[in-house]
């Protein structure tokens, strides 16, 4: 018999979502709370007569984190990464430039 450990986010005594890891469950867990946050900020707004809608902006909002700092200018943009070149490569390159 296998035991199965499963982390289950619940909000309002209603299950969102099951994980088989802590991490991913707690940062799931961040992340609704951020969406929370993000509901009562648009809602001071009263720029949505439709709840649905600002609570789905929202979550988007929360889902989109990182993102979103880097346009408010409070995060940099990472740097994309650069590949690494086998040294392999670089010698049959030079072989293939020599020729």
């Amino acid at each position: 018999m296998a035991v199965i450990v499963k982390y289950v986010v619940e909000r309002n005594g209603e299950e969102k979502m099951t994980f088989t890891s802590k991490s991913e469950a707690d940062a799931y867990d961040k992340m609704l709370d951020m969406a929370d946050e993000m509901f009562t900020l648009l809602g001071e707004s009263e720029l949505f007569e439709d709840e649905a809608k600002q609570e789905e902006l929202s979550l988007f909002l929360a889902q989109k984190r990182e993102e979103v700092l880097v346009a408010l200018g409070a995060k940099k943009k990472a740097a994309p990464k650069k590949k690494a070149v086998k040294p392999e490569l670089v010698a049959e390159q030079k072989d293939d430039a020599a020729a």
